[in-house]
C-alpha cells in the first residue's frame, strides 16, 4: 500500500489538478437523481444527524432540477423512512448508534420530509422511498431510465459517503454515465466527504464543479 501524508482533500485536488485524467464524459438522455435532501440531513439547527458542506448545495441542486424539468428529463429526488417496526431497515438499523438516526425516521416524520427549500414539482418529478443507501437497490429507479432512455446519471445530495457513492457505484455498474457536481454533495466531516470525492473521481465517476454541470444542461436539447 502507498503510503502519504496528504490528507484526502489533497489528494483530492491533486486528482483534480491531473491533465491526463480522463472522463466518462456526458451521453445523450441525461436524468437527475438527488439523494436524501430530507430535513434529517439538511437541517442542522434542528436534528444532530444533519451536515452542511456548501451553504448553496440546495440552490444549486434546484437550479439543475429546473433546468432538466424544462427540457423535459426526469429529476428525481429520494428519501428514507422506515416502517413503525423499523424491520424494513434490516440489518443496517441493528446498530444501537444508528437506531435514532436512521429506522426510527418514518413517514410522516418532519425527519423524512424533503427540505422545503428544495424545488420539488409534484407534477413532474418522480419522489421514491428508498430504505438502503443506493437509489437503485430495490426501487423502479433502474426501469425508469430504461424508459426515459437514459445513459447520463447526475448526483447530488448527502451523504458523499453513504448514499451518494453507493448510488454513484450502482449507477457505474448499471452502465450510466455517471457525473457529481461537486457543490452538490455534503457529508458530516470533511476526510471522508473528499476521501469519497477522491474515489468516485478516481474511478467511478466525473466529479465536475456545478458551473460545469449547469453549463451542459444549458446547451442540451432533448434527442427526437
Amino acid at each position: 500500500m502507498e503510503t502519504s501524508t496528504k490528507t484526502a482533500r489533497q489528494l483530492y485536488e491533486a486528482l483534480k489538478a491531473d491533465p491526463q485524467r480522463r472522463r466518462f464524459g456526458f451521453g445523450r438522455r441525461p436524468a437527475l437523481v438527488n439523494v436524501d435532501l430530507q430535513n434529517a440531513y439538511t437541517r442542522p439547527s434542528e436534528f444532530t444527524t444533519a451536515y452542511e458542506t456548501d451553504p448553496r448545495q440546495i440552490e444549486h441542486v434546484n437550479r439543475l432540477a429546473r433546468l432538466l424539468r424544462s427540457r423535459g428529463g426526469p429529476v428525481v429526488w429520494t428519501f428514507v423512512a422506515y416502517l413503525d417496526s423499523g424491520e424494513d431497515c434490516g440489518v443496517w438499523g441493528t446498530r444501537a448508534d444508528m437506531s435514532e438516526a436512521l429506522r426510527s425516521i418514518k413517514a410522516d416524520d418532519r425527519r423524512a420530509k424533503l427540505d422545503d427549500r428544495c424545488d420539488v414539482e409534484r407534477d413532474h418529478d418522480i419522489v421514491l422511498n428508498k430504505r438502503m443507501a443506493s437509489a437503485f437497490f430495490e426501487t423502479n429507479l433502474g426501469s425508469l431510465f430504461t424508459f426515459h432512455q437514459v445513459d447520463t446519471v447526475i448526483v447530488t445530495g448527502g451523504s458523499t459517503s453513504g448514499c451518494v457513492r453507493a448510488t454513484v457505484v450502482d449507477s457505474l455498474s448499471r452502465g450510466f454515465r455517471t457525473i457529481v457536481p461537486e457543490e452538490c454533495v455534503s457529508d458530516k466531516h470533511e476526510s471522508p466527504h473528499f476521501a469519497n470525492l477522491y474515489d468516485m473521481a478516481a474511478k467511478y465517476a466525473d466529479v465536475l464543479p456545478v458551473a460545469e454541470v449547469v453549463d451542459f444542461l444549458e446547451r442540451y436539447r432533448p434527442v427526437t
